[in-house]
């Protein structure tokens, strides 16, 4: 039977799940191997240097760089407050003495008497990563963090922004083909994972951020709403850092596009469960795709899933082959579903006279389609 490669989307009601949940620094881990956590579990902490305040001191005082240590006021690894002195000059017959003040809360890092200058450290930073999934410590990873594993229904979306985010999932719209408006969007939806159908609206956005949902997930967005809504265009890095207050994941693609039937009927099926969503994207190389992850009620502990295990954020390459379920991912035919029917081995001319491999694609009406392989995504679960 003839086959291909060809990366893909997961859209999966049963797989297992592991996310690895590391320090950016060294540190200390919080959790042990085999014990169940939450989502908002700390599994991993440890502290950043803060930010470092250079001061002119002896530019400020008048004085030469040699004396600046004798004008201390505070010396290397004291605590000073910000607006506190630290540095006084010995004045004109000790009267009109000048004061210099520091510009941050911090400790005295350094006073150097060739250039003058004194560096305030800021207090240190507390950094802590949660599990982001609820589920079971397979792993420790000494000094950096630990791997979480669970059995979950996972869904990988087309493009994303915003960070990892956490909460119930609140349906929106009552079919895979309904826009996501204002008016879908309820108070009692702070805290939740909004599901709607096709686009979100730019006011559905607004109104969700201001109720204080956690995340939306629909079908599609419109790319003018999207810049509106960021203030910025979106290039090729990656996005994910993004603090906008709550994050989006559209799961087909952008314009007036219907979420997938199968997608808008897992992410229903699961409505008033938590989900941990992550808005990350990245398109090149280190491919990393958007992610709705639901812990499955009945996997409270790791290796009950079937298939081999997902890591988080990571896209899938799979086997395509007669049977496989693809999306169309390139116009003429973008956001059609499908299921491949033919693989013809010798390649095609295309409407713009070139050749290329093709596959046959069986629409959801009925509909064959002759698609180059390339403009395809296979659907995996």
């Amino acid at each position: 039977m003839a086959k291909a490669f060809t990366p893909g989307l997961t859209v999966s009601a049963r797989t297992t799940y592991r996310a690895r949940r590391v320090l950016p620094i060294d540190g200390s881990v919080t959790v042990k191997q085999g014990e169940a956590v939450g989502a908002d579990t700390v599994v991993a902490q440890t502290f950043m240097e803060g930010d470092a305040f250079p001061i002119k001191v002896a530019n400020m005082l008048a004085a030469q760089p040699k004396d600046l240590p004798g004008l201390m006021l505070r010396q290397v690894g004291e605590a000073v407050r910000k607006d506190e002195p630290i540095a006084r000059s010995k004045g004109i017959f000790g009267m009109m003495k000048t004061e210099v003040k520091s510009s941050a809360d911090g400790t005295i890092e350094s006073v150097s008497d060739s250039t003058g200058m004194v560096i305030v450290r800021g207090p240190k930073q507390p950094i802590a990563v949660t599990a982001y999934v609820a589920g079971t410590v397979v792993e420790v990873l000494p000094g950096e963090g630990a791997v979480i594993e669970n059995t979950v229904a996972l869904v990988q979306g087309i493009f994303g922004v915003g960070g990892e985010a956490h909460g119930p999932i609140a349906m929106a719209c009552k079919a895979a083909s309904e826009e996501l408006d204002a008016d879908d969007i309820t108070p009692d939806m702070k805290g939740t994972v909004v599901v709607g159908g096709a686009r979100m609206t730019a006011a559905a956005i607004k109104k969700a951020k201001d109720v204080g949902a956690a995340a939306i997930v629909s079908g599609g967005i419109d790319d003018q709403d999207l810049r509106d809504f960021l203030g910025h265009d979106i290039g090729v890095a990656v996005t994910g850092s993004e603090r906008m207050g709550i994050t989006l994941i559209i799961t087909e693609g952008f314009g007036e596009i219907a979420m997938a039937e199968r997608t808008f009927a897992l992410l229903s099926g699961h409505a008033g469960r938590v989900a941990s969503v992550n808005g990350a994207t990245q398109i090149r190389a280190g491919v990393m795709r958007p992610e709705i992850v639901v812990p499955l009620a009945d996997a409270a502990a790791a290796g009950q899933g079937s298939g081999p295990a997902m890591s988080a954020g990571g896209a899938t390459a799979g086997v395509l082959e007669i049977g496989t379920s693809v999306r169309v991912i390139r116009d003429p035919h973008f956001g059609v579903i499908g299921t491949v029917t033919a693989l013809p081995e010798q390649p095609a001319v295309l409407g713009s006279g070139s050749k290329a491999r093709v596959l046959e694609v069986a629409a959801a009406g009925g509909q064959r389609l002759m698609v180059p392989r390339a403009n395809v995504e296979l659907i995996d679960g």
